[in-house]
């Protein structure tokens, strides 16, 4: 476990000759893509997840917030680190293969029947994937257009389903970069002048913390 980190850590600061996905890997490479697959992961910055928990009922927005932080915890701490270590124990990322091919490799070579464990993972996130994403873009329709445009939404959404499935993977990760860059900037943006707000409020909670009674 401790070289794993030490390997992890050395070579995100430092250039490699891997192969596969790791080629020709730079510092500033490292940072590109780690950033928007970590955006993509845990959603965090990009504005998007304050939709579901938007709509928690609840009188406490603090208590919200550090239940939308938790699922950042686990996303990125646990569940991407995890994987991360199992591919670097395993010595397979200097294969050649890259994303969920280097993932089943990884996970084949430290468990009997591992590849199907990430099949299945594989089938449950991206079919909740879509459903959450679903969600988030009706509500943004409905605010837009009103509730008259959700059926309309839900029929485009289900007929665009099947279409990025034929697209080349590279197109989709550049799609989805582009777009969530697009929402993450006014998103950063609104997040900085309603920073005095957000720390007056998380203030006040724990200064005075609510009881069962109030």
């Amino acid at each position: 476990m401790p070289a794993a980190i030490a390997t992890i850590v050395t070579y995100a600061f430092t250039p490699t000759a891997a192969t596969g996905g790791f080629a020709g890997a730079t510092v500033w490479a490292a940072i590109r893509f780690g950033v928007a697959r970590g955006i993509f992961s845990n959603e965090a910055g990009l504005g998007s997840a304050p939709i579901a928990h938007a709509a928690a009922r609840t009188n406490q927005p603090v208590q919200q917030g550090m239940i939308a932080m938790l699922g950042t915890f686990i996303d990125t701490l646990v569940v991407c680190t995890m994987t991360g270590l199992v591919i670097v124990i395993m010595d397979v990322w200097p294969s050649g293969v890259s994303g969920a091919s280097l993932t089943t490799a990884a996970f084949s070579s430290a468990l009997p029947g591992g590849e199907y464990i990430v099949v299945v993972g594989l089938c449950l996130f991206a079919f909740t994937t879509m459903i959450g994403w679903s969600y988030y873009g009706e509500r943004c329709i409905v605010f837009l257009l009103g509730a008259r445009a959700i059926t309309p939404f839900r029929v485009t959404w289900v007929l665009v389903v099947p279409l990025g499935t034929t697209i080349h993977l590279d197109t989709v990760w550049l799609i989805a970069d582009t777009l969530n860059a697009f929402m993450a900037l006014p998103n950063l943006i609104a997040l900085l002048l309603l920073s005095p707000l957000v720390f007056s409020i998380t203030r006040a909670y724990f200064e005075n913390p609510p009881t069962e009674t109030n």
